[in-house]
Formats: C-alpha cells, sequence, structure tokens
C-alpha cells in the first residue's frame, strides 16, 4: 500500500490519507483489510478509528484508490453518518432501532366461528 497524500485536519481530530494499493495476482482487498493495513501503517492509529471511502478499482487494472479517514477519538468520529458507523458494524443506538414488525392477526385467517 502506498500512501499518495497526507493531510492533518486540526478541526475535525483526524487525519486523512489518499493511497493506492497494488494486488496484482489476488482479487480486491476487503474494506477490513484495507483498514488493517492503514492502521499498521500510520503511527499511533487505532484500527477502531479508521473509515475508509470512496475505493476505486478500474476494470482490468489491479490498483484500488481511496481514501481513509484516521480519527484521534470515538467523540471525534461522531462526525462521520450513521450508515458509516452501521458498516463498520457500530449498530444503532436503542433509540434509533426500527421497531418490531407486528404479528399477523390471526381473525383473517378464518379462525373459530
Amino acid at each position: 500500500m502506498e500512501i499518495i497524500e497526507r493531510k492533518e485536519n486540526p478541526l475535525l481530530n483526524r487525519v486523512e490519507i489518499k493511497f493506492s494499493h497494488s494486488h496484482s495476482g489476488s482479487p480486491t482487498p476487503s474494506r477490513n483489510d484495507m483498514i488493517t493495513q492503514i492502521a499498521a501503517i500510520e503511527p499511533g492509529s487505532n484500527r477502531d478509528f479508521v473509515v475508509v471511502k470512496d475505493v476505486v478499482t478500474r476494470f482490468g487494472v489491479a490498483k484500488t484508490t481511496g481514501v481513509a479517514l484516521i480519527y484521534s477519538s470515538k467523540e471525534a468520529m461522531s462526525v462521520e453518518p450513521k450508515f458509516i458507523h452501521k458498516r463498520r458494524g457500530g449498530g444503532e443506538d436503542a433509540d434509533d432501532a426500527p421497531a418490531a414488525p407486528a404479528a399477523p392477526a390471526d381473525d383473517a385467517a378464518g379462525g373459530e366461528e
């Protein structure tokens, strides 16, 4: 994995990295693989606070590019949209969880007369 550009963003308490990953002879790496590699490259980073976005692999070329955002804390990571947290396995809060579907009514099925 090669870092194309590294930018510190003190306002959002994160480091923004544009990366390129050559993977000839192997499939496109998963997000988890990219997160692990980026956390290993950036000193002092925590894998739990890394977000990978804008991942693109061009057809016929074994090269993937993308953007990684490395946050300093969970609080700093709260600027990311909810779907990013859900994608990373953060789940939803109990207040945001959808209600359970209603059970089907037995009366419409021709119950007792």
